[in-house]
């Protein structure tokens, strides 16, 4: 059985050091080399602070170990999804989900009644990211 843990989806009022404390602990218990449990802690604090500032908050938090990568999975309300914004010197932010493609380039979003999920698969080694 994969180790992972979760939250329901209901508010949760989850703030971003919850999110990287729930999955500090599910890595931990992996052996996972310490620069993929920075790129995932780096990965949670933007997806859940991104929810919490533009989409009503986290609904739903879930952090899985499965073969050769880790998912990250964070529920929201709204049903916006995120984009890449250009770069400003003039406007802070924005830097977000830029990141979250980068560290983790499998992150799709899944809309559903409720709002959103967003999916974001890190490969537990460097190189591409394995198949579903």
């Amino acid at each position: 059985m994969s180790p992972r843990t979760g939250i329901p989806h209901q508010s949760t009022g989850m703030t971003c050091a919850q999110a990287r404390e729930t999955a500090g602990r599910v890595l931990a218990g992996q052996d996972t080399p310490p620069d993929l449990v920075s790129d995932v802690l780096t990965v949670v604090s933007e997806l859940v602070s991104n929810a919490v500032r533009h989409a009503g908050g986290v609904t739903g938090f879930q952090v899985a170990v499965r073969a050769g990568r880790v998912v990250v999975e964070v529920s929201d309300r709204s049903a916006l999804l995120p984009h890449l914004r250009p770069a400003s010197p003039h406007t802070p932010g924005g830097f977000g989900w830029r990141v979250v493609k980068t560290l983790a380039p499998g992150t799709f979003v899944r809309s559903h009644r409720n709002g959103k999920t967003i999916i974001a698969t890190l490969p537990a080694h460097h190189g591409p990211p394995p198949a579903p």
